[in-house]
């Protein structure tokens, strides 16, 4: 590794000491379905979330609540102190696309369908509201 990379590299480790965040990859729900519940929960305060991720009819959100609750136990274990009801807050959710299982469906007069398989990736990023009222 160059100096310049390593110097990027150390900067990138040092903000993310300061974050607190979530992520789970290869999750095998397409990206769309993920995003319409990162949708439901983007900028609610963490227990809200996780009440109506918990309700939720959705096959990604019981996935997405599990991240959340990671998120949760992951600020603790970087600050030592459990967040109150208010301070702490959705402040990111990141889903992009990961691997695609390409299979083959017959059809008709020897044709195949092609079936993808889709795939993602979610990053959950986590905050307290004073720090989100400063940037």
């Amino acid at each position: 590794m160059g100096k310049r990379k390593r110097v990027v590299a150390d900067q990138r480790k040092e903000a993310n000491k300061t974050k607190y965040f979530a992520k789970l990859n290869d999750c095998p729900t397409s990206p769309r379905k993920m995003r319409q519940v990162a949708d439901l929960v983007r900028g609610m305060d963490v227990y809200k979330a996780l009440s109506v991720l918990k309700f939720n009819t959705r096959e990604a959100s019981g996935r997405l609540e599990k991240l959340l609750k990671s998120a949760i136990a992951n600020y603790e274990a970087k600050t030592g102190s459990r967040p109150d009801d208010d301070t702490l807050i959705v402040k990111e959710v990141f889903v992009d696309s990961g691997f695609q299982l390409k299979r083959l469906r017959t059809a008709p007069q020897g044709r195949g369908y092609r079936i993808r398989k889709r795939s993602n990736h979610i990053t959950l990023i986590v905050d307290t509201k004073s720090l989100d009222k400063k940037n």
